[in-house]
């Protein structure tokens, strides 16, 4: 644990002209009083720092000093490329690891171009969840995501409705959607390909056998391909409704784009007052109301009978509301 707090405080004062205790306290997660102590540490060791003082001081490394120890290892290499997403990258355990790659690659930069990662992270960042949501880090994710690295075979337990099942998996990629974590697994004796929400494991134990990669498996293909099939399997009713101008606008913010692109693509022309009659594939009656009430005025329910029904009570009782 020293040892790599000592390899990331020269790492630090490579890519800087120089620190203050304080700062360096705060990039090490320690004390100023071991700052002091890992500096005259790594004096005795032969690094030249040099410590400043007074109110302007602070530690640098003198005459141009470099280390060598910028190779980057595997694990940091592949956290690198996942720096643009912070908190996924806690989450999975891996900022530490996204830290040191950093700050090697920082070493290894030009003196005017260290500073890249701060800008660059100024400029972009990812907030992955949902508005209007608090989402929740599955206690088991850093267990898979450590498993899914080492190509270890993982045995789960997993929630499906009102059981557990037990799955021996080979975890191949992970997936962060709308603020929710899913694991892209190939189910080890059948090889299918399935797809898991980790919030739903309740167990996970990482074998010591590894497993041999597919290498023809790409996982952004895979997770179009089975997002696609998803969405289009929970729409198992049809419902029939006339809209607005406004309507037809507003319609894709209701029930999604690509179900209203299509279903918009499949409608006749306008009648005389200017109305569209569309046919929706929804997930059910009880959610094409929840979506469809917020079209207000601009959606006329033709069919099913039910739902028309519902939306007259509806109409009906904000009628006695608004009523002078």
């Amino acid at each position: 644990m020293r040892a790599a707090r000592l390899i990331k405080m020269v790492l630090l004062l490579q890519s800087r002209p120089a620190m203050t205790a304080a700062e360096l306290a705060g990039e090490l997660e320690v004390s100023e009083r071991t700052v002091t102590r890992d500096a005259q540490a790594l004096s005795e060791a032969g690094v030249p720092v040099y410590a400043e003082r007074g109110r302007a001081g602070g530690y640098r490394l003198v005459g141009g000093y470099r280390t060598r120890l910028t190779g980057l290892a595997r694990g940091e290499a592949e956290a690198l490329f996942l720096s643009g997403v912070p908190g996924a990258l806690r989450e999975m355990g891996l900022q530490d690891a996204a830290s040191a790659a950093r700050l090697k690659v920082s070493a290894a930069l030009l003196p005017s171009l260290r500073d890249a990662y701060r800008t660059a992270a100024q400029r972009f960042h990812l907030d992955a969840p949902n508005w209007f949501a608090e989402p929740e880090t599955p206690e088991l994710l850093p267990a898979v995501a450590d498993a899914m690295w080492d190509d270890r075979r993982i045995t789960a337990r997993y929630r499906r409705a009102e059981r557990e099942v037990e799955r021996e998996l080979e975890p191949y990629g992970l997936v962060l959607k709308a603020g929710v974590w899913y694991l892209c697994a190939r189910v080890a004796g059948d090889g299918a390909f399935r797809v898991y929400r980790i919030d739903r494991f309740t167990a996970v134990a990482a074998d010591e056998e590894r497993f041999t990669r597919d290498e023809r498996f790409d996982l952004p293909s895979f997770w179009e391909e089975r997002a696609e099939q998803f969405a289009r399997s929970i729409l198992r009713a049809e419902v029939v409704v006339r809209l607005s101008g406004d309507g037809v606008r507003r319609l894709p913010y209701a029930v999604g784009p690509r179900s209203a692109r299509e279903a918009l693509a499949a409608a006749g022309a306008p009648d005389g007052d200017g109305w569209v009659t569309v046919t929706l594939p929804v997930e059910s009656e009880e959610v094409a109301h929840t979506q469809l009430t917020g079209l207000g005025p601009e959606v006329e329910v033709l069919a099913p009978e039910g739902l028309r029904e519902r939306f007259a009570r509806d109409a009906a009782r904000l009628a006695g509301l608004y009523r002078p």
